[in-house]
């Protein structure tokens, strides 16, 4: 074996270049192996209901025969034939669903219809598992802990100080309220010991967050003047490319942690955002908010912050998502509000 002409820099390089177009087109072939299958899938269950060859009697002997002449081939059993004639009903008249779910596995499919019978919320979970990469686990837990309730659902002043498309960008990425079962707190605990926990679940913390998140530290040292200041939390959204500070608070909301966190916003632009990265972003999670409280703190600041609260029990969150005003209601409520002010 002959000596490398090229230097260990440059060998190094296309070393890595190699290794990252294997892998992309590995990934290529899973994702056009998974489409196949379930299109293949959605033309069985055509067939079994363009003949009504629904019975049970017709399906146990096409999965009897299919097993004997494929015999190493799996996913041929009589209740996955049931499956797939009842895939094909419930997507054959919709070309854009159709599109979408061969995009996901099987297993991912299978969880879908039998958890979630609106096809419009259905399809809004289909896309954010392909936006998220959720494993089927994750998206069951995404499910039961009502996601489609908490993302967008922040109080925040978004719509005010960014523009429309980027408001919509950063309200789809931000959660009300977050999910943080996997923390090992006391019913009381401090502002400390909650930073620690999150530090040192940080990956589960990640995956609460969603797809983009980059942390960055804890106790994120800013110099300003001849004082230290210190951010709980600080992240960078890859997705909306800015640094997202984060402060937690193991309280209610107060509207001076809106001030606060203007304060950290304009420090962290200032000195530590580069040229090339967008207009930092706030979160505050507490442990609970008055959203009118909240939405009132952040009317007049020009930085863009928005108010969560989080939870440690999943089952209590879910039963608080599903007594909680819709947003017309709310935005009806402020609207009397102000009128009688």
């Amino acid at each position: 074996m002959g000596e490398s002409v090229i230097g260990e820099a440059d060998f190094a390089k296309a070393l890595i270049d190699i290794r990252n177009e294997i892998r992309t087109t590995q990934v290529r072939t899973m994702r056009q192996a998974n489409k196949n299958l379930i299109m293949m899938y959605f033309r069985i269950g055509k067939i079994m209901f363009d003949n009504s060859l629904n019975d049970s009697h017709f399906i146990k002997d096409v999965s009897v025969n299919l097993k004997i002449e494929f015999p190493n081939l799996k996913g041929f059993s009589r209740r996955n034939l049931y499956n797939m004639y009842a895939f094909y009903i419930e997507y054959k008249d919709d070309k854009t669903v159709q599109q979408l779910v061969a995009q996901i596995s099987w297993g991912h499919n299978l969880l879908l219809m039998s958890k979630i019978k609106d096809i419009e919320l259905r399809k809004f979970y289909i896309e954010a598992t392909i936006e998220n990469g959720w494993s089927r686990k994750l998206l069951d837990w995404q499910i039961e802990t009502s996601y489609h309730k908490r993302v967008g659902s922040s109080a925040n002043n978004f719509d005010k100080v960014l523009s429309p498309n980027r408001s919509d960008l950063v309200n789809g990425l931000i959660k009300d309220p977050y999910v943080f079962d996997f923390l090992a707190l006391k019913d009381r605990y401090l502002e400390r010991e909650l930073e620690s926990n999150m530090v040192e679940k940080i990956r589960d913390v990640l995956i609460e967050l969603g797809a983009g998140w980059s942390f960055v530290g804890n106790q994120y040292k800013l110099t300003i003047g001849d004082e230290d200041y210190y951010i709980d939390l600080l992240f960078y959204h890859l997705k909306l490319k800015c640094y997202v500070v984060v402060e937690l608070k193991a309280t209610k909301f107060e509207p001076e942690f809106a001030g606060k966190m203007n304060f950290y916003l304009s420090a962290i632009d200032d000195l530590v955002k580069g040229e090339d990265d967008n207009p930092s972003i706030g979160l505050i999670l507490c442990k609970e908010k008055n959203r009118f409280t909240a939405n009132y703190s952040l009317k007049d600041i020009n930085k863009p912050i928005g108010v969560s609260s989080f939870g440690a029990d999943a089952k209590k969150i879910k039963q608080v998502l599903s007594e909680l005003p819709t947003e017309t209601e709310l935005n009806l409520h402020l609207k009397i509000k102000e009128e009688n002010e």
